[in-house]
């Protein structure tokens, strides 16, 4: 399956009553003609982004602006959908359930690939692996995908889902960029080493890398986790290599992960056109050794961050 450099993040289209900095139908459609215009194919939605509403207007306006073939069409179950107690995770039961709103949804036939969007501590992984290599088996999803985890527990899946012959993971959606590169040491490895493709989300680190410390309604939310990563000289160095070449600090932080080794294509998510921009010209900005080797420089190693780490007894922290 060939996706574009770039996936369109649909996590800011949706309903305020979510989240105060969504998109809401009306304006969100001039970004969905854009993405489409400049050749993205790969369009990533979750079903509990603004509890469903994002996979509604995916659907609506993939629909009418090309043919269903033409696009990728990821989404992700495991979110909080409702009070109740199989409303969230990723028991047969909820994964099932949760396959067929997003469809309806979507009004689609089929899921390209859907995804595990966090791991679940209460559900045997085997169960969870098992109801996803049935849908598949069912011609309601294509290739199944996960996000943020411990690389030893996406390495169990992996090696799970081989030993009992179902489809295994084919993608990687975890926290990745300049002012986060601990993906670096386990699991973008493993995922290169598996033939897993990297699709980061974040990688503007929440608008740091695009705007430095400047706040913003969305950068100043739950949702940036990233503030506590964001490092002045990492910072500092992407506006600098951005003011010599003579595009902005996103177009470079962008091109930094299109390039990483390993990354199919980052998420980028947009709440104004320009960010859209930004990212669609990334992809034809090339970074020299030296350029990339002043970005990477000032980094130091981080807290881990994007996921939730096992309780198993005593454990060393993160430095």
């Amino acid at each position: 399956m060939s996706v574009s450099r770039i996936c369109f993040g649909c996590m800011s289209y949706g309903s305020k009553t979510w989240m105060p900095w969504i998109i809401e139908a009306d304006e969100a459609r001039a970004h969905y003609a854009r993405a489409i215009e400049a050749g993205i194919n790969f369009f990533d939605t979750s079903n509990n982004y603004s509890l469903g509403e994002s996979e509604r207007l995916t659907g609506r306006y993939l629909d009418e602006m090309g043919r269903r073939d033409e696009f990728v069409v990821a989404t992700k179950v495991w979110g909080v959908m409702g009070p109740g107690p199989n409303q969230s995770g990723l028991s047969r039961k909820h994964i099932i359930a949760s396959c067929e709103d997003s469809l309806r949804r979507l009004g689609m036939d089929y899921i390209d690939l859907y995804q595990i969007h966090r791991w679940d501590f209460n559900t045997p992984i085997e169960e969870t692996l098992e109801a996803l290599d049935d849908l598949v088996r069912a011609g309601k999803v294509r290739y199944l995908g996960a996000s943020s985890m411990a690389a030893w527990l996406f390495s169990k899946a992996l090696h799970l889902a081989r030993a009992a012959r179902w489809h295994r993971f084919v993608s990687m959606q975890n926290f990745y960029n300049l002012l986060y590169r601990e993906e670096e040491r386990e699991m973008i490895p493993l995922c290169v080493d598996q033939g897993v493709g990297v699709i980061p989300w974040g990688p503007l680190a929440a608008g740091a890398l695009a705007r430095g410390a400047q706040s913003t309604v969305r950068s100043s939310g739950a949702q940036a986790i990233a503030s506590e990563q964001a490092d002045p000289h990492v910072i500092d160095a992407v506006a600098k290599v951005a003011a010599a070449r003579g595009v902005t600090p996103a177009q470079v932080a962008l091109s930094w992960v299109v390039n990483a080794p390993g990354v199919t294509a980052p998420i980028v998510g947009s709440t104004q056109l320009n960010h859209l921009e930004d990212a669609i010209n990334a992809v034809d900005l090339v970074l020299t050794d030296e350029e990339t080797a002043a970005l990477e420089a000032p980094y130091q190693p981080r807290a881990i961050a994007g996921h939730t780490q096992p309780a198993a007894g005593r454990m060393l922290k993160s430095r």
